[in-house]
C-alpha cells in the first residue's frame, strides 16, 4: 500500500493559514512513508466559488515550498484534480447509491425547507435537520417526478438506529448515535455534488489512504463512512488534527479577520519561518527545539507527539521566530537577497517619499552593508524600509525633535 494523503481546499477567498497547516502535516506524513501527497481543488460550491482564489492557493503552496506529487498544475492519470471537472463521475456514484437504496431523491423546494425549518425553531425542536418526508416516496414515484423535470436533490438515507464508530488515529473510537445524524445532501439541485459525496468518491479513486484534516470535520465523518459503506469501499485511516485558535480563543478564521498567508507574506514573514511555526502548532520536537526545518520535522514527526488541545496562533511569536531566522538561520547574503526580492515584489506598498526605489536599488555592497546593520533591528522584512529611509533619499519625514535640533558649536 502506498501511503497517500491530500488536502482539498475550497477556492472561496484568501489562502487560509489552516490550508497551509494541513498541507504541512499531510506532506510531511506522506514523505515520511515515501508516499504521495496530492492537492485537489474542491470547487463544487459554485455560489461561493472565486476563480482567482484557485490560483492563489496553488501559488501559496509554491511560495511555501510544499510540492505535491499531483495537483491541478501537476496532473497524472488519477486526475483531474479540480473537482468540478469530475461532476459527471460524482453523479454516477450518486445514482449508484440511489439504486442500492442508500440514497433517495428529495423534491422539496428551498422555500418549503425554509418554512419547515422556521416552524421547527418556533416549536423549539431539538432536531432541525431535514424531516425526511421524501424518504417515504416509492422509487416509481421518484423516477416519474424526476422524468417529468421536477427539480430534486439526492440525499443519503442514513441509518435510523444503531451507532457509527469513527476510529481516529489521535482520538481513538468516537461513537455517534445514528438517530442524531441527518440525511445529508449528496447531489444538489444544480447537479453538482456536495463535499460529502465528492470528497469520498475522489479520495477512493485517487487512492487516499489517510485522511488528515481539521477537527471540525470529525462530526461529518459518520456521513462519510456511510457513503463509503454504501459504495462498498474500505475506509481510509481518519486523523483529525487539533484546532488552530486565534488570540481570542476562537477558531482561527479569515472570516473574523485573522491574517491569511498572503497577509504574512506581505508583512515580510519568511516561508520557512511560517512552516516552522505551523509545525509547532500541536506538535513538538523530541528535544523541544523551537527552530527546525521541514526536513527535521520529517525525521522526527510522530502522531504520538501531537497534542489534542487547540493551539493558539500568536502573531507576535511568529514575528519573533521570523527575526530568529533573519539573525541566526540565514546568512547575511541570503537576508540581503530575500530583502531585495521582497522590495521588488511589494514596490506598490512603499512610502511615496521613496519614489521608484525598487527599480533603482541594486543588491550591491552598499545595500548589503545597510542590511547587515539593520538585521538585528527588524523582525520582518516589511520593517526594513521604514527604518532606513535616510540611507536612500534626502527626502524623508523628520520628527519634531530632529527638525528643531541645532548643531552644537565646534
Amino acid at each position: 500500500m502506498t501511503v497517500t494523503t491530500r488536502i482539498a481546499p475550497s477556492p472561496t477567498g484568501d489562502p487560509h493559514v489552516g490550508t497551509a497547516y494541513q498541507a504541512l502535516y499531510n506532506s510531511v506524513f506522506a514523505a515520511q512513508h515515501f508516499g504521495r501527497f496530492i492537492v485537489r481543488i474542491e470547487d463544487t460550491d459554485r455560489a461561493r466559488y472565486n476563480a482567482a482564489s484557485e490560483g492563489r492557493i496553488l501559488d501559496m503552496l509554491d511560495w511555501l515550498g510544499i510540492v505535491p506529487n499531483a495537483s491541478p498544475r501537476r496532473e497524472d492519470g488519477l486526475g483531474p484534480y479540480i473537482q468540478s471537472q469530475r461532476a459527471e463521475l460524482h453523479r454516477s456514484y450518486a445514482t449508484q447509491l440511489l439504486d442500492a437504496g442508500r440514497a433517495y431523491r428529495a423534491f422539496d423546494t428551498p422555500e418549503e425547507l425554509d418554512i419547515r425549518r422556521k416552524a421547527a425553531e418556533a416549536r423549539k425542536d431539538s432536531y432541525l435537520g431535514y424531516d425526511r418526508r421524501d424518504r417515504a416516496l416509492s422509487r416509481e414515484e421518484s423516477d416519474a417526478r424526476a422524468a417529468a423535470g421536477e427539480a430534486f436533490v439526492i440525499r443519503l438515507a442514513a441509518p435510523l438506529d444503531g451507532q457509527t464508530v469513527v476510529r481516529d488515529r489521535l482520538r481513538g473510537d468516537v461513537t455517534f448515535q445514528n438517530a442524531e445524524l441527518d440525511d445529508k445532501v449528496l447531489l444538489k439541485r444544480d447537479g453538482f455534488p456536495t463535499y460529502h459525496l465528492a470528497a469520498m468518491v475522489d479520495d477512493h479513486l485517487m487512492g487516499v489512504t489517510h485522511v488528515i484534516r481539521a477537527e471540525e470535520w470529525l462530526t461529518s465523518t459518520p456521513t462519510h463512512i456511510q457513503i463509503l459503506e454504501g459504495l462498498g469501499w474500505a475506509q481510509p485511516e481518519w486523523i483529525h488534527t487539533p484546532w488552530l485558535l486565534s488570540a481570542g480563543g476562537k477558531k482561527y478564521s479569515k472570516r473574523r479577520g485573522d491574517p491569511s498567508v498572503e497577509d504574512f507574506r506581505r508583512m515580510g514573514i519568511l516561508p520557512e519561518a511560517l512552516l516552522n511555526y505551523l509545525g509547532m502548532m500541536g506538535w513538538s520536537m523530541p528535544n523541544g527545539e523551537e527552530i527546525f526545518s521541514v526536513q527535521d520535522m520529517m525525521q522526527h514527526f510522530t502522531w504520538e507527539r501531537v497534542s489534542l488541545g487547540g493551539s493558539t496562533f500568536d502573531v507576535a511569536k511568529l514575528r519573533w521566530l521570523n527575526g530568529k531566522y533573519l539573525r541566526e538561520v540565514l546568512s547575511q547574503e541570503q537576508v540581503a537577497a530575500r530583502l531585495h526580492a521582497y522590495l521588488a515584489e511589494y514596490s506598490g506598498n512603499l512610502p511615496a517619499t521613496l519614489g521608484n526605489l525598487p527599480a533603482t536599488l541594486g543588491n550591491d555592497a552598499y545595500f548589503a552593508q545597510v542590511v547587515a546593520m539593520m538585521t538585528p533591528r527588524i523582525e520582518v522584512l516589511g520593517e526594513f524600509l521604514g527604518k532606513t529611509p535616510y540611507f536612500w533619499s534626502e527626502d524623508y519625514p523628520l520628527t519634531d525633535k530632529a527638525v528643531t535640533w541645532v548643531e552644537p558649536p565646534r
